[in-house]
């Protein structure tokens, strides 16, 4: 008789479910510094830092990020860039980085709907300050956070839509505050604050979009962000009203939620 040698099955990892993590976890961590300056083309506006890019001191630093790379690919960056270039985007390029919740976490499961809520009057302060032309909100919870902060409900899903949003919708409109006032800044009135494109998120773990889904979306960007460059006012502050810019069916853009 056959003597038969059974395989032990390989144990499969028991990942612990994911969810909400005071500050304290992560208090060990420093602070990820926002990449600002005058006269910016674009502001990103991210969730939160990770813990990989808390430890690195580098926006969008994990292997599993698409950031970096679905900048260069939809035109927004005309050459690669890594993360640890992130602190030369302003100067090289006129593209901001910032996040809607400052502290780090392993994951957007990790933060509370306070706190996300929390950090949209801060978001509408820095733009105010800045004036950008535009605020790309990088990830659908994102801009579920401030479209709550701002009319008092949840956005509905016939409501939701990756892009441009409307005019209405622009981010920091008004008046800086005394005390705010960056050197390099023109503050004229008129302004009607910066229009908003909502992009996909470029995280590993949002697998709801498919490549091809996040690739049209920020190639939507991509487009507008060259043919500005190339032919930008030399006036800073005051938006256009995108005429301009490359439009896209909106069928193209209404993409499944992540």
């Amino acid at each position: 008789m056959e003597n038969f040698r059974f395989k032990a099955e390989p144990q499969k990892r028991n990942r612990q479910k994911s969810g909400y993590q005071p500050p304290s976890v992560y208090a060990h961590l420093p602070p990820l510094p926002d990449a600002l300056a005058p006269n910016l083309l674009a502001l990103f506006c991210g969730l939160n830092p990770g813990v990989r890019t808390a430890q690195t001191g580098h926006a969008y630093n994990h292997p599993s990020n698409l950031f970096w790379k679905l900048m260069y690919s939809s035109g927004v960056l005309p050459v690669r860039c890594s993360a640890e270039e992130d602190r030369t985007l302003p100067a090289r390029f006129n593209l901001g980085l910032t996040n809607i919740v400052s502290r780090p976490s392993r994951n957007g499961a990790e933060l509370s709907k306070a706190e996300m809520d929390a950090g949209v009057g801060a978001l509408e302060a820095k733009v105010r300050r800045w004036r950008p032309e535009v605020v790309v909100v990088v990830g659908k919870s994102i801009w579920e956070s401030v479209w709550r902060v701002r009319h008092g409900r949840a956005i509905a899903k016939d409501e939701f839509r990756y892009g441009w949003q409307d005019e209405g919708e622009n981010i920091g409109v008004g008046d800086v505050r005394d005390g705010e006032r960056e050197e390099g800044v023109e503050y004229r009135d008129g302004w009607r604050g910066a229009r908003v494109f909502v992009s996909s998120s470029t995280s590993g773990l949002a697998a709801t979009l498919s490549p091809a889904e996040k690739e049209r979306i920020w190639s939507e960007l991509g487009q507008w962000v060259e043919a500005r460059r190339a032919g930008r006012d030399v006036t800073p502050g005051l938006v256009d009203d995108l005429s301009s810019s490359p439009k896209t069916p909106r069928s193209e853009t209404k993409c499944k939620p992540e």
